[in-house]
């Protein structure tokens, strides 16, 4: 069963920074896959936060981009997010993202699995 358990989210002030943590267990695929971040503030859509692929290429959405930072411990199934310069924007449920990529029958599948969410509040 695979398990993505999301920590750091809390309430900051505006300017400030959270960094989050998350690690996956459960599969042998981790390290060979991307692994990122989501989020979704009440009344919108599940938007890209932050992504790495196993090689250490990041794709960031265009909110945040210059504000976080994403790494990842391919040892420890880890992914992290740095985020500074916090605005009130950026107030949403932050959720883990674990990819998978396989051939079956010569097709190619995708398949997302996710941690339960965080929470963070950025007062304004």
């Amino acid at each position: 069963q695979v398990l993505l358990l999301e920590s750091g989210g809390g309430l900051v002030q505006s300017g400030g920074s959270l960094r989050l943590s998350c690690v996956a267990s459960g599969g042998d695929f981790f390290s060979s896959n991307a692994m990122g971040w989501y989020r979704q503030a009440p009344g919108k859509e599940r938007e890209l936060v932050a992504l790495m692929t196993s090689g250490g290429d990041p794709t960031y959405g265009e909110s945040v981009k210059g504000r976080f930072t994403i790494s990842r411990d391919k040892a420890k199934n880890a992914v992290y997010l740095q985020m500074n310069s916090l605005e009130f924007e950026d107030t949403a449920v932050y959720y883990c993202n674990a990819k998978r990529k396989t051939t079956q029958h010569m097709k190619v599948l995708m398949y997302d699995y996710w941690g339960q969410g965080t929470q963070v509040t950025v007062s304004s």
